[in-house]
């Protein structure tokens, strides 16, 4: 429950507040959102239990999610049950439009990355995962589909090298973890 608080409380701190010289200083939602997410990101390596774990990966997902833009997250939205219902050309549509507009806003670009993969388009794929990592670099769900396209492209040391990578953001990833173990596997001689 702890680690909901920053998403509870998330437009209360944009608000004004005061600094030592009295000044009054506002602070936009995105810096709220990075701090909160410094901060989930720094308890999910000391996590001392799976639920623990979930409940600071979840949040992390909410505020990735999360825009300065109430239309963006429409957007997202709209473009995340049309993935889900199999209708990839309208959600590519709506995700092209997203990320012209919204060029910041990284978890758009995630979303596309996805839907690239799901299309079997694993070049666009890894070129919107890299503008994800340029935005943010800890994405490790970004990092983690890295990962399963170099496995699928069979570039083995490049897929392990990736979750590896995703690991070192988020330890708690079992299926990342599963991943790595059999990639290591591969690699050892006979």
């Amino acid at each position: 429950a702890l680690l909901l608080l920053p998403l509870i409380f998330l437009p209360a701190l944009a608000e004004d507040t005061r600094e030592p010289a009295g000044q009054v200083v506002r602070r936009s939602q995105s810096e709220v959102r990075a701090e909160a997410l410094d901060s989930l990101f720094a308890r999910l390596r000391t996590v001392s239990g799976e639920e623990e774990a979930r409940i600071a990966e979840r949040a992390i997902w909410q505020l990735w999610m999360s825009s300065d833009s109430p239309t963006a997250e429409l957007l997202l939205k709209q473009a995340t049950e049309a993935m889900n219902k199999a209708a990839l050309e309208p959600s590519l549509a709506i995700l092209d439009r997203l990320v012209a507009v919204h060029p910041d806003f990284a978890e758009a670009w995630n979303k596309r990355a996805t839907l690239y993969f799901m299309m079997g388009r694993f070049e666009d794929s890894l070129a919107d995962i890299d503008k994800v990592l340029d935005l943010e670099p800890r994405h490790f769900g970004a990092l983690s589909g890295r990962g399963m396209i170099y496995r699928k492209e069979g570039k083995l040391s490049d897929a392990l090298a990736a979750f590896r990578d995703a690991l070192a953001v988020n330890p708690t990833m079992g299926s990342v973890k599963d991943a790595v173990k059999e990639l290591e596997k591969l690699e050892q001689p006979i």
